[in-house]
């Protein structure tokens, strides 16, 4: 995978762990055309990166191949459709997953890959964020509240730390095993915690606050917005909890903690 260089800057090594880099998008061409530069000058080289132009009508195929990014068109509309047809695609033994509107520190998947080789238990891995498009003052508070209480809701909803999609990183072989199992078909579901949900109370996924990335505060903007965004959740909860209902889901976790400590 090679992005276009800014500049006749000096190679980067490549990740230490090989990285795919998974993009679903959908008529985003200028945020993903920010985003893809920013992953041009990360500290180390992904493997590859893969945007999924999801049923655009603007330029954001053009922006991807442009970039030098592996272009997949996934016509059924739907952030997981998107979203699992570039999981299913990822080649590297990690697959990182970020949206059109992320912005990754240069460092950001020197971070991933160290985080997951200090926890080598780890299924997936999840980060931070900042809100790039308001002011200071305002966008720490409204990303220590916002982050925070999906963090903590999602915890408890999951009986481990839920992933953030704009943010987050999951091991191939852990996707391969549960890909037949998330609601890839269905519209109106959070992916990332329909995926946090899926992995189940036995597999664990790491926070990491050095992983961090820019984001838009387009999520937080009109009541109509944040209305649909509370009625994904509950649909996403639903769907998982008629399978495993969260009180079972902690009983398993400590069941597992219990028979694994050290005696």
């Amino acid at each position: 995978m090679a992005l276009s260089p800014e500049s006749h800057r000096s190679p980067r090594p490549p990740a230490p762990v090989p990285v795919s880099v998974v993009i679903p998008a959908r008529d985003d061409a200028v945020l993903l055309d920010r985003c893809l530069r920013a992953l041009a000058r990360q500290t180390v080289t992904p493997a590859e990166v893969i945007v999924v132009d999801n049923a655009s009508g603007d330029g954001t195929a053009a922006v991807a191949a442009a970039q030098g990014a592996r272009v997949l068109v996934e016509p059924e509309i739907g952030i997981w459709a998107a979203a699992a047809t570039g999981y299913d695609a990822a080649g590297a033994p990690v697959i990182a997953r970020l949206d059109a509107d992320s912005l990754p520190s240069p460092d950001w998947i020197e971070q991933i890959t160290a985080a997951l080789a200090r926890r080598p238990e780890a299924a997936a891995v999840t980060g931070w964020g900042r809100f790039v498009d308001l002011p200071r003052l305002v966008g720490i508070p409204a990303a220590l509240l916002y982050l925070g209480a999906y963090y903590a809701l999602g915890y408890a909803a999951t009986a481990r730390a839920p992933l953030w999609g704009s943010n987050m990183a999951i091991r191939r072989s852990v996707w391969r095993e549960v890909r037949e199992r998330v609601h890839r078909t269905e519209r109106e579901v959070h992916d990332d915690l329909d995926l946090a949900l899926t992995l189940g109370p036995h597999r664990v996924v790491a926070t990491a606050p050095r992983i961090v990335v820019g984001v838009s505060a387009r999520s937080l903007r009109g009541m109509a917005q944040l209305g649909r965004r509370f009625r994904r959740a509950l649909r996403t909860l639903s769907l998982n909890w008629s399978r495993m209902p969260p009180w079972k889901r902690w009983a398993l976790r400590f069941v597992g903690e219990a028979r694994h400590a050290p005696r």
